[in-house]
């Protein structure tokens, strides 16, 4: 009985998070994300992936689901996480809803996490 609590609270603990923001994907229609969209499901993991050299944007954060793009952080919501990615710290995003909105920045919807 103690193996198994033992266990169980191991597997808790290396999946603990902290929510830190939720967001739509930006800029859905000008990446992958279009002709990915059926594929994606509620749960799915997101990458986030910092671009320090970005021309449009200094704190860009890339958007990636199993390896395609599929848009950004929006840019009026991504400077603390840039800041955070830029001091080490691991963000890790999922999809938490999908939508078939007629504003395709509307269709996915991200949360972004911390782990503990």
């Amino acid at each position: 009985m103690a193996t198994w609590f033992a266990l169980a609270h191991a597997d808790e603990v290396a999946t603990s998070r902290i929510l830190v923001q939720t967001s739509f994907v930006a800029g859905f229609q000008h990446h992958d994300g279009k002709r990915l969209f059926s594929n994606m499901h509620v749960g799915d993991a997101l990458s986030l992936v910092r671009e320090t050299h970005n021309a449009h944007d200094a704190n860009a954060i890339r958007v990636e689901w199993q390896g395609n793009i599929i848009g950004y952080v929006p840019r009026n919501e991504n400077e603390t996480l840039a800041r955070q990615i830029d001091f080490g710290n691991r963000l890790h995003g999922r999809i938490a809803r999908l939508s078939r909105h007629r504003d395709p920045n509307r269709r996915v919807e991200m949360e972004i996490y911390a782990p503990l």
